[in-house]
């Protein structure tokens, strides 16, 4: 076994593009952004149900701002694996959002956003493996739940395709009560309940969108979800997807551009039986749109 003296461990930052080439495709996220144009869509178990029974739910739906700062970490983390070693550019990232009309706090958030496209042979090795996953975000939140999402990212001229989403539960069984879903359907000022990607398309009609970088990540792409016993009891997140577009758009009349920051993300929850002794728990997609700027 080789020893190994305590210096060798110490990390030194580099120059702006040493950092910025550690991170790849996420470079752009470094700083800070502030948006007013959130939107929150969540159910949840009504007063007095009980989630692991047949039972009502309710429907929040609230806007927000949000303010997020991404820091870089300032060197490549290495992952050590033999004949191989893994060079990860990392973002630390804290989120805070508060509602819009009354500035409670309804969400805080942070953790790691990960490049780990880069991987480097030891002496003697020249074959490379090809990752998976190039991304990854990490993220803890004071509800009780940690979750890891890996994906990839794609770098294309032109404004981001933002594809229709739903927040209506997929299946709730068989012989669901007539206007059981109606509270998704109530027209609301300012966000399609139903397809909340249709609003947040609307954020950027009209602008000249030079480039997106679109970073689409999962937990089922070998990631994952952990839950205290309560979240898990009562309603509990099995899966967290999320889309973001990271866009380079042109100011009018002019030659300078700003970068621009989208998403769309859901996490599914778990509660109530589904109707007809249909087995399992109805999914109910929790959805957050936002559109945020550069600082």
């Amino acid at each position: 076994m080789q020893s190994i003296v305590p210096a060798t461990f110490i990390r030194l930052g580099g120059s702006q593009q040493q950092i910025s080439d550690t991170l790849g495709p996420l470079a752009d996220l470094a700083g800070k952004w502030v948006g007013s144009q959130g939107w929150n869509i969540i159910a949840v178990p009504s007063s007095g149900s009980q989630p692991q029974d047949t039972g009502d739910f309710q429907l929040l739906v609230r806007p927000y701002t949000e303010t997020i700062t991404f820091v870089p970490v300032g060197a490549p983390v290495r992952n050590r694996g033999g004949a191989l070693d893994q060079f990860v550019g990392a973002l630390e990232y804290e989120l805070r959002i508060n509602d819009l009309e009354t500035a409670e706090v309804l969400h805080v958030e942070n953790g790691m956003w990960l490049y780990l496209g880069n991987i480097q042979p030891d002496s003697g090795t020249s074959t490379l493996p090809s990752p998976a996953f190039t991304i990854a975000r990490s993220a803890t939140v004071p509800h009780g739940d940690s979750t890891l999402v890996l994906g990839n990212s794609v770098v294309e001229p032109g404004a981001p395709n933002i594809p229709d989403i739903s927040t209506l539960p997929p299946d709730t069984g068989q012989g669901t009560p007539f206007g059981y879903l109606d509270p998704y359907l109530v027209p609301r000022t300012g966000i399609n309940v139903s397809n909340p990607n249709a609003t947040l398309r609307q954020e950027s009609e009209g602008q000249t969108i030079l480039s997106t970088t679109t970073m689409q990540l999962d937990s089922q792409n070998q990631g994952g979800i952990n839950n205290i016993p309560f979240i898990a009891q009562y309603a509990q997140p099995t899966r967290f997807q999320c889309i973001f577009w990271l866009e380079t758009v042109q100011i009018p009349n002019s030659n300078q551009t700003f970068q621009q920051l989208q998403y769309s993300q859901i996490i599914d929850l778990e509660f109530h039986k589904k109707f007809g002794d249909v087995p399992g728990l109805i999914t109910w997609p929790h959805a957050n749109i936002n559109t945020l700027r550069k600082q």
